[in-house]
């Protein structure tokens, strides 16, 4: 019984799922994201769901309707801009 114990978490060991990491810059600054990240994830990362905003990935403006299938790749410039209410 000892024996078969070591063997399974032998196999877990190896059975791991490590996670890749990617640099992007948002909004001027270094940020770390798994890679295949997509910008609508990033967008609720940031807890700005709910906010309007405008979004682009190297200079190239993003519709809301995209945010889900544009996966964002390592050294991507991202910018996000929300508006503010006020009067």
């Amino acid at each position: 019984m000892g024996q078969l114990t070591i063997i399974q978490c032998k196999i877990s060991v190896f059975n791991r799922k490590y996670l890749i990491i990617m640099k992007i810059q948002l909004n001027g600054k270094d940020l770390n994201l798994a890679t295949g990240s997509t910008l609508q994830q990033l967008i609720e990362s940031e807890g700005l769901t709910q906010k309007r905003l405008a979004a682009e990935v190297n200079h190239e403006i993003i519709t809301k309707a995209e945010h889900p299938n544009t996966t964002l790749k390592d050294g991507d410039k991202v910018e996000i801009v929300h508006a503010i209410g006020g009067g």
